[in-house]
């Protein structure tokens, strides 16, 4: 049996140690540089404020014209060509013109007025801005949350950060951004740390099968060297040694210094790609999504045409929650206005949904359903609106929670006992989101720095043991004797 585990490991861990080393010293990276995105201060400080004298239809109207039967949300802003409505189903989303219901596509040349109005109101230099690429896929479009708005227009800034942005050929949005420096540091980061190859990443199947099958046998290498490990300690006096000597000495001492994080780390890593195979999604049921955010019927945001939108509302947006039509309009990006359809406008102070709105969504979304609280901030299952301020609000249904964006009626979260556990076992194992540390954020710095570290230095050893055993057998190696 020992020596089935000596030869498993063995090849295992020269089959893989150059990728411990590489999850390891790219973990240190991804903890400080994460993988580019246009942030929601970032989108909406480019929105400009809507030209209201453009708009022409209505909500309904170009709801209609949109041609999208499930939309669930549509929103109004302001491009360089005109006022447009993005009306977003459960799959795509499309924008026509608020002048007159057209379909509001896109050229290069309009994507380039987008991007450089877009660059000037957030203060960034466009002067020399261009056109460099339309298309599917690229390395930093390659996430599933693009696919609504691919193909997408690729425009660099020309500026000193080198800045590139994406938008969207289906509705005229700018919808991501990077910088040379971003780029840079996630070649060396998430890219490599995700095996996140355009031409791999792409296909997200096959993606999801590599690299679930890769973590889970590296996983089984680390669970070998830990029995091994473990059952080669030496007890002299009151002190642990080790049988061998030089390289392998070292593997053996810090692996067993570092067994536990790293057992913990390649296995948390491993359920970073569970995507429902051990672990519940977290996703509504088709039931549940019906109840707090299905399609309304957009004939009742009549009613709201007669509240006027702001002057200065840079984005207005109507959805639908609990069965009725609500419309918001943003004038900064912490301060919206929020009107439900046939009432009067929500306190002028807040603009957020109450805790009397979600009790009555209760009785219709599941039985025995508690009254709705406010998540706090030191929550443990915690998650923030995109809107500064906003209160998060949770309904605790039985063993069910669903977490509620007070400021847009979205469900943040879906949490059943299955999905609480993976909060432990993936996050909290594998970016030590614990509460207690994130309260002390340079404290979780220092450790995830010197853990990983930790852990690349007993890869390192791994990787002079495996290039010696193969230069032993292979004799053409260099080197080799």
């Amino acid at each position: 049996m020992m020596g089935a585990i000596v030869l498993s490991h063995r090849w295992l861990g020269i089959a893989f140690c150059l990728l411990f080393a590489m999850w390891f010293a790219t973990g240190i990276v991804m903890h400080f540089v994460p993988f580019p995105s246009l942030t929601e201060a970032e989108r909406f400080a480019g929105l400009a404020p809507v030209d209201r004298g453009e708009i022409r239809i209505s909500v309904g109207d170009a709801v209609a014209a949109s041609g999208i039967a499930d939309a669930r949300r549509v929103r109004l802003i302001q491009r360089s060509d005109g006022p447009v409505y993005i009306a977003s189903g459960l799959t795509r989303s499309r924008a026509v013109r608020a002048s007159d219901g057209q379909d509001a596509v896109i050229s290069a040349d309009a994507a380039l007025a987008i991007v450089r109005a877009h660059a000037r109101q957030r203060g960034l230099d466009a002067a020399r801005a261009t056109i460099t690429g339309h298309s599917d896929y690229d390395q930093w479009s390659v996430p599933n949350g693009f696919d609504r708005h691919r193909p997408l227009f690729r425009a660099a800034l020309g500026d000193a950060a080198g800045t590139e942005v994406y938008v969207s050929s289906s509705t005229g949005e700018v919808v991501l951004d990077t910088t040379r420096s971003e780029r840079a540091w996630n070649w060396a980061g998430s890219v490599l740390h995700w095996i996140y190859p355009t031409v791999l990443r792409s296909n997200w199947a096959l993606w999801d099968g590599v690299v679930w099958t890769l973590s889970l046998l590296a996983l089984i290498a680390a669970l070998l060297g830990a029995v091994l490990g473990i059952a080669r300690v030496k007890i002299r006096g009151r002190l642990i040694s080790s049988p061998y000597r030089s390289w392998h000495a070292l593997h053996h001492l810090i692996g067993l210094a570092a067994m536990l994080f790293v057992l913990s780390w390649i296995f948390s890593g491993w359920l970073s790609m569970d995507h429902g195979r051990l672990f519940s999604r977290g996703q509504l049921t088709p039931a549940e999504a019906g109840v707090i955010n299905g399609a309304p019927d957009w004939r009742e945001a009549a009613s709201l045409d007669r509240q006027s939108i702001s002057s200065s509302a840079r984005e207005v947006e109507w959805f639908g929650f609990n069965g009725a039509v609500y419309r918001r309009d943003r004038v900064a990006l912490g301060d919206q206005r929020l009107i439900r359809a046939g009432d009067l406008p929500h306190d002028e102070q807040t603009g957020f949904l109450s805790a009397r709105e979600l009790s009555a969504l209760t009785a219709r979304l599941a039985p025995r359903c508690d009254a709705p609280s406010v998540v706090a901030d030191d929550d443990f299952y915690n998650v923030r609106s995109t809107l500064p301020g906003s209160p998060v609000y949770r309904l605790r249904c039985g063993e069910l929670w669903f977490d509620i964006d007070g400021a847009e009626g979205r469900v943040l979260q879906r949490l059943d006992a299955s999905r609480r556990a993976y909060r432990w076992v993936y996050s909290a194992l594998h970016t030590l989101d614990f509460p207690a540390l994130m309260a002390h954020p340079r404290l979780r710095d220092v450790l995830i720095v010197g853990l990983c570290a930790l852990g690349l230095a007993f890869s390192i050893t791994g990787i002079v043991i495996g290039w010696r055993r193969l230069r032993q057998s292979n004799p053409v190696l260099p080197g080799a004797q």
